[in-house]
């Protein structure tokens, strides 16, 4: 004989009828998990709480949701339905600093990765990649990467590939920094591969850029500080050639005495809004400070020189004379 069990008494929650045939129908227990999830809380779905209190992660959450909203039972995009998994990640990559990833413990992290086989593969190519075993924040940090930030595998690959390129020659990259380079990506949306790579691209001819900066400046030698370095790709990144900054430099030069970052900053930066950023541009567009002063205190085009006073005549008169 079966065993009989009966609900016990509490708070009553109601659900459409044609809802259970279909969770039933459907057998999915993420997905009937989720729709609990859903009518408890009011039927608004923020995929990374669910996630955190069905002890899921948010790929399972958002799978689950999926399969809720191909059988009708979840809208997408009206007030009190679900967020799109891209937009919520966007959203919360601008809310949180990049230091705040969710608390995960390290057994969430340890049973979640064995229920998520490319979670579990993503961990072992990031390994082999930095040479070494993750530690057990590491793993916190890279799952992180993985839920919170909703990254592809084959892109959180690319990011960590990238940070190791990007530090040839130092040391390997800290999690941490990965960390820091991923809130970047997501915050750009770069979840392709042709995205990620164009966008390394760009990040590695700004930096030749940079390395075209220093020579001009004659910053060899020692490592560049952030806020130089900051300068520099700023510079880069609003289209400025050698020659061009190689005008700012001599100009702050002049005006200051030496390679003063926020003096030279604003000369370019008064470019950049004025559209001028080749050398032709510049001199054709702006003019120096003395010739500014020059220009003021000459006479005006068409105009000859004014005429000397009666005194002046005859001074120059009786000095004529003398010869």
């Amino acid at each position: 004989m079966d065993s009989i069990y009966t609900l016990d008494g509490g708070t009553l929650l109601a659900l459409p009828a044609s809802h259970a045939d279909k969770l039933i129908a459907q057998s999915d227990g993420a997905a009937a998990l989720v729709y609990l999830w859903l009518l408890r809380r009011g039927g608004a779905l923020d995929t990374a709480r669910c996630a955190q209190e069905l002890g899921r992660t948010r790929r399972e959450v958002e799978a689950a949701a999926d399969t809720l909203s191909r059988l009708g039972l979840l809208r997408r995009g009206a007030a009190g339905a679900e967020v799109p998994a891209r937009e919520a990640a966007a959203s919360r990559a601008h809310l949180r600093p990049a230091q705040e990833l969710p608390e995960y413990s390290a057994q969430d992290v340890a049973r979640r990765a064995e229920a998520d086989g490319a979670f579990s593969a993503l961990v072992g190519e990031v390994q082999r990649l930095m040479g070494r075993m993750l530690s057990g924040a590491d793993l916190k940090i890279l799952f992180g990467i993985y839920d919170y930030l909703a990254l592809p595998p084959e892109v959180i690959l690319q990011l960590v590939q990238y940070c190791i390129d990007f530090r040839a020659g130092e040391r390997m990259p800290s999690m941490r920094q990965i960390q820091r380079e991923a809130y970047v990506w997501a915050d750009r949306e770069l979840i392709t591969l042709d995205q990620a790579e164009a966008y390394i691209r760009r990040r590695q001819e700004r930096g030749q850029q940079v390395e075209a900066y220093r020579d001009e400046l004659q910053l060899r030698g020692r490592a560049l500080s952030p806020s130089e370095r900051k300068y520099l790709e700023r510079w880069a990144e609003w289209g400025f050639g050698t020659e061009a900054v190689a005008e700012a430099y001599d100009r702050t030069v002049l005006q200051t005495g030496g390679l003063k970052w926020p003096y030279m900053n604003s000369i370019l930066s008064s470019w950049h809004q004025a559209g001028l950023h080749t050398l032709p541009e510049i001199r054709a567009g702006d003019r120096r400070p003395e010739q500014r002063a020059q220009a003021g205190s000459a006479p005006a085009q068409g105009q000859g020189a004014a005429a000397p006073s009666p005194q002046e005549q005859e001074r120059l008169r009786r000095l004529l004379e003398k010869f």
